[in-house]
């Protein structure tokens, strides 16, 4: 099978085709010049893409994710040569905006302002928005760009520091949790219980091509779930199903799931 022909098999559509391509020029940099390589930051579904190439590829080893800190959402594949075990200092930087009107800037704001310094969106991986600062994560070059010319998001005045991933704060992650029975893990008895609906319209979303599990776009209502997996979907958020206990005397299922607020 050809590249072209992978490229087919992995990809969803063509934009994502475009992105594996790249993905895979990376791999070949790497194992052609014994050389790290590094993509740009890629989303959880971005991701999941870029493993079921490596899979296909059969690169079980020689690369791993970093996005700046443990339970990072946006993160760049690393290509390591064998004689280097993780990826070098500086591939992901921290910068620290900190503005005087506690909670008035959002996520949106602060990556609307960031792409209005003409930044892509594979330079800038997680912003973590806390009261009075946010935390951006990017690449070397991008921080360097941001440093010098990033004065304010919006009409609000920023004051811009690099710091250390060690000194990052994370916010922590707010969550609702639901706990119910069903009759078994399947996906949208499971999404019926993350999100508060019946299960005709959660399996009808599914179908849909509105739900994602664990990144990527699942068209089968009936798909098993397992501990751990996280559900999207399209205009209502995220969930996740946390945990999976015992059954009762019916015989269904206790489950946690927490719903991300």
């Amino acid at each position: 099978m050809d590249r072209r022909e992978l490229l087919d098999r992995a990809a969803s559509d063509g934009e994502e085709r475009l992105l594996l391509g790249r993905v895979w020029d990376k791999y070949d940099q790497c194992r052609r010049r014994n050389i790290p390589t590094y993509t740009g930051f890629l989303s959880p579904q971005e991701q999941a893409a870029a493993e079921r190439l490596l899979h296909i590829l059969g690169a079980a080893e020689g690369w791993v994710w970093w996005g700046g800190y443990e339970g990072a959402e946006r993160r760049r594949l690393c290509f390591l040569p064998e004689w280097q075990e993780e990826p070098e200092l500086g591939v992901v930087r921290c910068l620290r905006c900190t503005f005087y009107e506690a909670g008035k800037l959002t996520h949106r704001d602060f990556l609307g302002s960031l792409m209005g310094l003409g930044l892509t969106r594979e330079t800038i991986g997680d912003i973590l928005v806390g009261e009075n600062e946010a935390h951006v994560l990017t690449v070397d070059t991008a921080a360097d760009h941001l440093l010098r010319e990033w004065t304010a998001a919006g009409r609000t005045p920023l004051q811009v520091q690099e710091i250390g991933l060690t000194e990052l704060t994370v916010p922590r992650q707010q969550v609702k949790e639901l706990r119910d029975t069903v009759s078994s893990l399947r996906l949208d008895s499971v999404l019926a219980v993350g999100f508060s609906t019946a299960r005709g319209r959660a399996a009808e979303a599914v179908e849909a091509g509105r739900v994602q599990l664990n990144w990527t776009v699942c068209l089968k209502p009936d798909r098993l779930l397992r501990e751990g997996d996280v559900i999207s979907v399209r205009g209502l958020g995220k969930c996740r199903l946390a945990a999976v206990g015992g059954t009762t005397r019916k015989g269904r299922i206790f489950i946690t799931v927490e719903r991300y607020l």
